[in-house]
């Protein structure tokens, strides 16, 4: 997770700056009753640095590790979220069906002080229903939008996904009807993509995807619509950062990249192509 220190301006972070007071601190028992604490830094708006580990009888604290974070704006999604802990740590992870994606959505949990203290006050698991969503990427492109489609085309498109959307969700409840509609369509698509792309480039084909990127289960590439876009500075390095807000498969989430990782200049209706770690607040 450390190559995504780049993401929020922090190429040659120090152990010293590391070690700054921090500006929020959050504290609650771990899964093994100990003093379990989050102590954040922010370097740019709504981006900062996060240690986690663990406080001692003495009032010393022991790292445990550190991490990037970048807090959406919005509620992106509002399926119910399962959380599973991470083997190797403290950390979590956050697991949801999205119809919208068509595949099992997972990422990074950012307030799991407060997902703790939930777990504790309730005295059982936690299913939180919806959570805010963002993406850290140090590989990213700007590009040109797809040309615009009739509008009774365009009624067409939304009237198939809707469809799609309540064939997923039927199929995800066992429905063997669905399931088979669905491999067809799959089957379908295939064709009609493999007979194309003999002429066509595949982002002229391609509007939007959200798919699994390499070996981490919460890294996605991602292809989607800039609707709105700010850039940003880290205060400690002085390097700039773009903030994209991003419609991806009918969800919208915030992407934080350096500027010197994107190729190209960002622009409502353009459209952004990277691959990003996905992180994640759930709503409790």
């Amino acid at each position: 997770m450390h190559q995504f220190l780049r993401a929020i301006g922090c190429s040659d972070i120090t152990k010293k700056q590391l070690n700054d007071k921090p500006e929020k601190l959050k504290v609650t028992k771990d899964s093994e009753g100990n003093e379990f604490a989050e102590l954040s830094c922010d370097v740019a708006p709504n981006m900062g640095i996060t240690v986690r580990g663990i406080y001692n009888d003495d009032d010393s604290f022991d790292i445990d590790y550190y991490y990037p974070y970048f807090t959406g704006s919005e509620k992106t999604t509002n399926e119910i979220i399962d959380i599973e802990k991470h083997s190797e740590k403290e950390s979590y992870a956050g697991v949801c069906d999205d119809p919208n994606l068509g595949v099992t959505l997972i990422f990074y949990l950012q307030n799991v002080c407060d997902y703790l203290s939930e777990k504790a006050y309730i005295n059982r698991e936690v299913r939180a229903k919806g959570a805010v969503l963002s993406g850290l990427s140090v590989d990213g492109c700007i590009l040109l939008p797809m040309k615009q489609k009739k509008a009774k085309t365009l009624n067409t498109v939304d009237s198939d996904k809707k469809d799609r959307k309540q064939l997923i969700a039927e199929a995800r409840d066992g429905d063997e009807g669905a399931m088979e509609s669905l491999t067809m369509e799959d089957i379908d698509l295939y064709s009609s993509i493999t007979r194309r792309i003999q002429n066509e480039d595949i982002l002229s084909i391609v509007t939007t995807y959200f798919m699994p990127y390499g070996i981490e289960s919460d890294q996605y590439s991602v292809l989607g619509d800039i609707i709105e876009f700010t850039e940003e500075k880290n205060i400690i390095t002085n390097e700039k950062i773009y903030c994209i807000k991003v419609s991806c498969n009918d969800i919208i989430f915030s992407v934080c990249i350096n500027k010197n990782d994107l190729i190209g200049e960002p622009m409502v209706g353009r459209r952004f192509k990277g691959n990003i770690w996905m992180q994640g607040s759930i709503c409790l």
